[in-house]
């Protein structure tokens, strides 16, 4: 009879495969120490001369797998945050696009993170774009990519949901909703999402920001968002449990785009009850890479500043009616600090621990943690918005 231990060996052998079982040795020993300066310093510059495709699958592998350390420290209480009902321990969350199919939530809540986001989930599985689809761009702290929404489907990821909030169902996940390529009717898309996941998310997303699928992000529009959002709501009404919806929306909108969505998601009828700020951007502007014309979403370093700003603009329009998540090039507890400080109740990163490994979620946190004590916040709530106050005295 073969063993648990047994099985777990083969799965992860056929992972590994001939060729780059040194590689992934390697770097498992950053990913299982946590250490972010031997990561940088070591594993990183291995990855970047390899697939990055196969660099994420290898990634979400290990953490499935349990070869992750677990962070040690518990989180400082002036961390902790309420958004939308849910209780965080800390407002650092994992960003939609990294597991995107519940493979390892598991795994990504071992190393600190406050909250983990799957997907984006489809109702049907897809595969995605042609490959190559992601490019790693080290000299921008950046990555482009063009996945298209490739994920296992509802009836899989939903499972795989249900078997983690058995043995965990205090960790908050919440689930990011995308519409099939090929769908006739993208909003009955999201609506089948939120009928799959309402026994199991702790939040939706509806993400209609994705560059990567032809035409999604017109659902942005004055004349769509009203339409799709009365419809998911509805949806969500109709069900048993009343799961928050979230709406994400992308970097790369005008002044026109940030007061039309503010003042949609404030009326009554389509309402959510809170904004993810923000996807990818389609922006190359000062990129260093001769990868920066690749097709595709771009995130990282190169959209802190953007998404910040972006952030700042919609907390003025909303005047904190509803809560904002902060996404985008988050490297530092200054970073985040900042995005809280321009609105932001949480923030959400992913391209960090693409270039830092797991450790850097840790390091982020005490940075911000001392960042609030240093200018004289007790918590994060309290500095949510804080740099438009001192703007207006």
């Amino acid at each position: 009879m073969i063993s648990q231990k047994q099985l777990l060996l083969r799965k992860v052998k056929s992972i590994v495969g001939v060729g780059a079982g040194g590689v992934l040795a390697f770097g498992g020993i950053g990913l299982w120490t946590g250490n972010e300066k031997f990561f940088k310093q070591f594993v990183s510059p291995v990855l970047d001369r390899i697939d990055p495709e196969f660099s994420h699958r290898a990634a979400v592998s290990m953490a499935r797998f349990g070869f992750i350390r677990a962070a040690c420290d518990g989180d400082s209480p002036n961390l902790q945050i309420k958004i939308a009902n849910m209780q965080l321990s800390n407002p650092v969350g994992l960003a939609a696009g990294f597991d995107k199919s519940a493979e390892c939530v598991r795994g990504m809540a071992k190393i600190g993170l406050g909250w983990v986001e799957i997907g984006s989930v489809t109702p049907r599985p897809q595969e995605g774009n042609p490959k190559p689809r992601i490019f790693r761009l080290p000299e921008d702290n950046a990555v482009i990519n063009r996945y298209g929404f490739n994920n296992d489907g509802k009836e899989i990821v939903r499972k795989r949901l249900q078997e983690f909030k058995q043995r965990d169902p205090n960790y908050t996940v919440g689930v990011n909703l995308g519409a099939n390529k090929d769908s006739p009717d993208r909003i009955k898309d999201y609506c089948e999402g939120v009928e799959a996941f309402s026994d199991t998310a702790d939040y939706f997303v509806i993400n209609i920001s994705s560059p990567n699928t032809p035409n999604l992000r017109d659902l942005q529009k004055s004349e769509s968002l009203p339409e799709l959002l009365q419809r998911v709501i509805n949806t969500r009404n109709a069900q048993e449990r009343n799961v928050p919806i979230f709406l994400k929306v992308a970097p790369d909108l005008k002044d026109e785009d940030i007061r039309s969505i503010s003042k949609t998601v404030l009326k009554k009828e389509s309402r959510v009850d809170g904004l993810i700020v923000s996807n990818t951007t389609i922006s190359r502007n000062g990129l260093a890479s001769n990868l920066k014309d690749q097709i595709g979403g771009l995130s990282g370093k190169p959209l802190e500043k953007t998404s910040t700003e972006l952030v700042g603009k919609f907390y003025k329009e909303i005047q904190g009616q509803i809560p904002i998540i902060g996404v985008g090039g988050v490297w530092s507890g200054e970073d985040a600090y900042n995005k809280i400080c321009a609105g932001a109740s949480a923030v959400q990163m992913y391209t960090a621990l693409v270039y830092n490994g797991p450790g850097v979620v840790t390091r982020i946190k005490k940075e911000l943690s001392d960042l609030l004590k240093e200018n004289g916040f007790q918590s994060v709530q309290q500095a949510v918005g804080s740099s438009h106050r001192r703007t207006d005295a």
